[in-house]
């Protein structure tokens, strides 16, 4: 677990390194969206990856046991999400950066790019609160012993139900539509 923690831990300064590129790339003038945003756009998909991985590892570990386990995986996976988003949001600038090699009426300004950019950067410092905050409150539990009983007892009992019973609630009823 302490091997997660240190990824968690090195997730949030990578996020918020990203979102400073971000933020360098739209300052400038983005003539050169591959150059300049597509380097930008890769790191995002691999970090976005590597926090993907990281999630679904803990996920069949022994974490959605312990205390705030699976509170903390739904956060992490909202997370994942958000860097997706911040890489799809790279690509998209770089799409619109390059319209303009495609069709005459494209906008030849960099506005619509600079405004993705701003959006991915946003996404990247929110994806950073959100591991800052995982990483602050899984260090904790593993620095106190008393955290670390209540999560081996938590994992105990966990083993002992075995396989949770996945209980069906009844979907709801379906609306019609009066045509």
């Amino acid at each position: 677990m302490t091997e997660h923690t240190r990824l968690l831990g090195e997730v949030a300064p990578a996020l918020e390194e990203l979102s400073a590129e971000a933020a360098r790339i739209r300052a400038g003038e983005i003539a050169k969206p591959f150059r300049e945003i597509v380097p930008l756009s890769l790191r995002v998909h691999e970090l976005a990856m590597r926090c993907t991985q990281q999630a679904h590892d803990l996920s069949t570990s022994q974490y959605p046991a312990m205390r705030d386990g699976a509170e903390n995986l739904a956060l992490l996976a909202g997370a994942c999400a958000q860097i997706s988003l911040a890489a799809t949001l790279c690509n998209l600038a770089v799409h619109h950066r390059t319209e303009i090699l495609a069709y005459e009426d494209a906008d030849a300004t960099p506005a619509t790019s600079r405004d993705q950019l701003r959006r991915a950067g946003d996404e990247l410092q929110t994806a950073a609160k959100c591991y800052r905050a995982v990483a602050q409150r899984l260090s904790r539990r593993l620095a106190s012993f008393p955290a670390q009983a209540e999560d081996r007892q938590l994992v105990a009992e966990a083993r002992h139900r075995g396989p949770q019973q996945v209980t069906s609630t009844p979907s709801a009823p379906a609306v019609r539509r009066h045509v």
